[in-house]
């Protein structure tokens, strides 16, 4: 029903910027909510941020300020500005789909992509 794929994570120096990017195969306006999460090595996946109906925006307390997640209708793709980074914001970032019109229950993850912060 959905699928969706993340690009952009890197290696970045403290204070440094990324943007990352998670494309879905359908209008992101179609999907209940799209959500940001990420999992650092040793630790729980966490969520990050997310954005319901492409509009809607939530975060964590730890990146309110320095993240922005935003949609593009017109691409299917949903970013992740992350700007000051921190080395503790080191983590595989995945992007995760949280229900859509047809299948509210519907939940579909992504391959995640790496995000290293370190100088």
């Amino acid at each position: 029903q959905v699928q969706v794929v993340e690009s952009g994570g890197g290696l970045v120096q403290p204070g440094g910027s990324l943007r990352l990017s998670c494309q879905a195969s359908r209008n992101i306006f179609s999907i209940n909510a799209m959500d940001w999460y990420r999992q650092a090595p040793g630790k729980q996946r966490e969520l990050v941020a997310t954005i319901t109906r492409g509009t809607r925006t939530n975060y964590a307390d730890s990146v309110k300020g320095r993240f922005t997640i935003s949609g593009d209708n017109a691409k299917r793709t949903v970013y992740l500005q992350m700007n000051t980074l921190k080395p503790e914001d080191t983590a595989v970032y995945y992007c995760h789909v949280s229900g859509v019109g047809e299948d509210p229950k519907l939940e579909v993850w992504g391959p995640g992509t790496l995000v290293t912060v370190s100088s």
